[in-house]
């Protein structure tokens, strides 16, 4: 018997989210992502597949690549409109008691001050049950709306976040020490000010000289994500995150990343097994596998081929309306690939812009399983065994039928295998995935930010360790 199989629900609070056109489905319900029952339906449901978390993507800006402009991605509603992300965290936990929500946020385009104070309160809300996702972002017209001239180049943004998560760990870790909350009636005094420090950052993209203004959450760093395929991604994981989310679409490709990922975490002196990685799949689940494939036809009958080459042409850069259905993508783009059609060139096959089209219209870019909970029982341990990989981060064509089957078909089917877990830790979302304590590890680099003071003498004996 292996070990279990971990599911997230890959959400974004818009309409369809990667599965462009499937919001005219007759038993589509996505277009109620404006309702706060919506969410507490859907997390109520979730929880009683045991999934980890809601992870809700997001971005700032819209896809503007495909035929130079919008009408294609207004007309299919592709993550235009979209609202916030984390107001979703109190909803989701309100009427819930285990569910973990992984909140997206870019480092991009809000201060690391202000932020840490929206992170700190959702935190608190939702009694430690939140992850921060964390991205640099890819859409110039997000850079262009807030005012930037456009976005950093790919590893400047990284050495941005690097300093963004360092000013981030002071905070959390440093600033208010254990115990320097008191609530004393008697003598009135609610903390003491002697365990309260300013962190007094001066670094080379942001300079934060004082407090935190949030007391320690249940979590003090909310649980960490992050997505970087990139070598410089790939760093910036192996340093900061707890979970991380791919998208490979082979197992011979997803081994390779996982083998990597644990690599690079023995060299950062990390435990390599204190990372969770998911992979993006979808699951087209049914009774039998002759239903769940009658289901899956269904579905791709709605599916937008322009909806999905809006999605196609923003994550890799290459307007994809420039060519015919039957052009090769290698011909299409051979100057301006990305590192999503290299993933799809990785499977060995030469891929149509029509093919690429009707792929991506259910799930985006990750591999689609269909069959009854049988066989996709079979096909996920598969990878899961070949792999090394924990999970996966399910994508949907509709909601929430999609996952209602996976809830009601696929996870008894592995929970009579052994292979998926039958109920929660308790705790925080950290506790509950990891079974460790409720704070970050000794050995992971926001650790070493707890004695700020500390910090502070070190880099005033060193001032180059600021980015001076």
């Amino acid at each position: 018997m292996g070990r279990h199989i971990r599911f997230n629900a890959f959400e974004m609070n818009c309409v369809g989210h990667q599965s462009p056109g499937l919001w005219a489905h007759p038993k589509d319900q996505s277009w109620r992502y404006k309702d706060v029952h919506y969410w507490s339906e859907l997390a109520q449901t979730l929880e009683r597949g045991i999934f980890d978390s809601i992870f809700i993507a997001d971005v700032i800006g819209y896809y503007d690549v495909y035929q130079n402009g919008m009408d294609h991605t207004i007309r299919q509603a592709a993550q235009i409109p979209v609202n916030d992300p984390l107001q979703l965290a109190v909803p989701i936990t309100i009427n819930t008691k285990h569910i973990g929500v992984g909140i997206t946020a870019s480092t991009s385009f809000e201060h690391p001050y202000t932020f840490a104070r929206r992170l700190s309160t959702a935190d608190h809300l939702t009694g430690g049950r939140v992850a921060w996702n964390i991205v640099t972002s890819y859409l110039e017209s997000g850079a262009r709306n807030v005012g930037q001239d456009g976005l950093k180049k790919h590893d400047d943004r990284y050495e941005v976040a690097s300093e963004y998560l360092e000013v981030l760990y002071k905070l959390f870790e440093g600033s208010w020490e254990e115990g320097a909350v008191l609530r004393d009636r008697d003598r009135r005094i609610f903390a003491d000010p002697s365990k309260v420090h300013a962190i007094a950052h001066a670094g080379r993209h942001f300079r934060v000289p004082g407090y935190h203004l949030c007391e320690p959450s249940p979590q003090r760093t909310p649980l960490l994500f992050q997505a970087g395929q990139s070598e410089a991604g790939k760093r910036f994981a192996a340093e900061n995150a707890e979970c991380a989310f791919v998208g490979a679409l082979t197992k011979p490709v997803l081994k390779a990343y996982v083998d990597d990922m644990r690599g690079r975490l023995s060299a950062n002196g990390r435990d390599p097994e204190k990372l969770l990685i998911y992979n993006l799949t979808t699951v087209i689940v049914d009774e039998t596998d002759e239903k769940a494939q009658a289901k899956f036809q269904d579905l791709l009958s709605y599916g937008s081929y322009d909806g999905s080459l809006v999605f196609m042409s923003g994550w890799t850069g290459v307007d994809f309306g420039r060519f015919a259905p039957t052009d090769l993508v290698r011909k299409a783009a051979p100057t301006e690939l990305r590192s999503l059609l290299d993933r799809l060139e990785s499977s060995g096959h030469p891929w149509t812009v029509e093919e690429l089209a009707r792929w991506g219209a259910i799930g985006g870019a990750g591999p689609i399983l269909v069959g009854s909970a049988a066989t996709v029982a079979d096909l996920l341990e598969e990878w899961v065994d070949e792999t090394g990989v924990d999970g996966f981060n399910l994508c949907y064509a509709i909601e929430p039928g999609t996952f209602e089957d996976v809830v009601d078909l696929l996870v008894p089917e592995l929970q009579k295998r052994g292979r998926y877990p039958t109920a929660y830790r308790e705790g925080t979302l950290r506790e509950k995935l990891f079974g460790d304590g409720p704070y970050l590890p000794d050995t992971h680099r926001g650790a070493r930010y707890r004695d700020i003071e500390a910090v502070k003498r070190l880099e005033q004996s060193a001032p180059s360790l600021t980015g001076e």
